[in-house]
């Protein structure tokens, strides 16, 4: 990921006595406020009021109130140089996101590896970077990881900074912004304080499959599939895989958000022979986890063993694979399967509309998506499927930080500025 060019201008200290940010639940959902439908509409690019009446189901007479308050606001810009030609009265003049003027910052922390990006309000990711997850007590890492953000941040041109949005795997209180992360022997970090103290804006925390699943639904709103069709209405499952595993639930206009924190598919029985650190075998995530499968692959002398810094990566199997060595391409296409009967396996209990399967065990290694869908196939016992990889490849983190990091501008957009710019509007 690439950083953009140097500029300090927008950097300025928090005033001495000034009330600290707060942190926010994020809204992964979609509401049904009047400007943020507006909102939403104008994401998709370029759109005249009286279309936006139409897609949005809103009144023209509401549609022009919102568009007048979102342009105010300086969300919306209007495109005088797309004015319809040849209309009788006032003309017509579409509007679209203002792009150019804001940007919100995403956090994804992982188990080894923390990407820092920016984005702006129509989701596009500006630029970014990548730093190893600090191997420090819970609240030094945050601190670092914090910090991290801020000099990134302090790098964009001319762009005003609005929220922060962090997603990362464990139990999430949204209200307190704390996190129990297993993985990471975090217990009620306090993610979102710390991350509003050092960067002085409001801060939304998530568990990151659930933002996989609400970056699906926000940032995708009404475009086609695959087959040119609008999304319709229903349930969607979400099923995540890299070196952790995890599942969530869409349903119609919201992702399901238990008050317990996600559930876990990391202990599925897979069938296989493989050890857990639970003390049983065949769990899901020690069989297709990255670390897992790479430390088989050096084990079996299919990657070489290496010290730092240039430790075996999972890039190098799937290297190996792509030269043509056979127990590389075996043992890829044994996760393969694995994940292919486990996502049958939930959605047989669950029944969606559709699955999306997400994360770099689905994406890094192109070859085995086929025996992901034949092995699903085989496993399912319900009729054909509607089944997708996520839209966003390869950038599934990023963009779980970018929703974050938007859906409370998303669901209210005027009061969502407002309490970022701590001013009337």
């Amino acid at each position: 990921m690439t950083s953009p060019a140097l500029d300090r201008s927008t950097t300025r200290p928090r005033p001495v006595g000034a009330v600290p940010r707060p942190v926010v639940p994020p809204e992964l959902r979609i509401t049904d406020n009047p400007a943020a439908a507006v909102l939403r509409a104008a994401t998709r690019g370029p759109i005249f009021r009286d279309i936006a009446a139409q897609t949005t189901g809103l009144s023209i007479a509401t549609v022009n109130r919102q568009v007048s308050s979102l342009l105010s606001s300086g969300l919306l810009r209007e495109r005088a140089d797309l004015t319809a030609s040849g209309a009788v009265g006032r003309p017509r003049i579409p509007f679209e996101v203002e792009t150019d003027r804001f940007a919100t910052l995403g956090v994804h922390i992982g188990a080894n590896l923390t990407r820092i990006m920016a984005a702006d309000l129509s989701g596009r990711i500006l630029g970014g970077l990548e730093i190893a997850t600090p191997p420090a007590a819970q609240d030094t890492a945050l601190t670092i990881i914090a910090r991290s953000a801020k000099a990134f941040l302090d790098r964009l041109p001319r762009r005003k900074p609005l929220w922060v949005g962090v997603a990362l795997a464990g139990k999430v209180d949204p209200v307190a912004g704390t996190v129990d992360h297993p993985r990471l022997q975090w217990n009620t970090a306090p993610v979102g304080p710390i991350f509003a103290g050092v960067l002085d804006l409001p801060v939304s925390v998530a568990a990151h499959v659930e933002a996989m699943a609400a970056a699906e639904l926000l940032l995708t709103t009404g475009a086609p599939d695959r087959s040119g069709a609008p999304d319709r209405p229903g349930a969607s499952l979400y099923i995540y895989g890299r070196e952790t595993v995890g599942v969530a639930v869409t349903l119609h206009d919201r992702v399901y958000t238990p008050a317990n924190g996600p559930g876990s598919i990391a202990h599925l029985p897979t069938g296989s022979d493989i050890e857990c650190a639970c003390g049983r075998r065949g769990c899901l995530e020690a069989s297709v986890g990255e670390a897992a499968v790479l430390a088989r692959a050096v084990r079996a002398g299919i990657v070489p063993k290496r010290e730092a810094p240039r430790k075996p990566a999972i890039a190098d199997l799937y290297r190996a694979a792509q030269q043509g060595s056979g127990p590389a391409t075996d043992l890829l296409n044994e996760r393969a399967e694995i994940l292919g009967r486990t996502a049958a396996l939930v959605r047989d209990m669950l029944n969606p509309d559709r699955i999306v399967l997400g994360g770099q065990a689905f994406t890094g290694y192109r070859p085995s998506l086929e025996r992901v869908v034949r092995a699903f196939g085989e496993a399912t016992t319900l009729p054909r499927a509607d089944l997708r990889i996520s839209r966003f490849g390869g950038r599934v983190q990023e963009h779980a930080a970018a929703v974050t990091s938007l859906s409370v501008l998303y669901a209210d957009p005027l009061s969502a500025l407002r309490r970022s710019t701590r001013a009337p509007i």
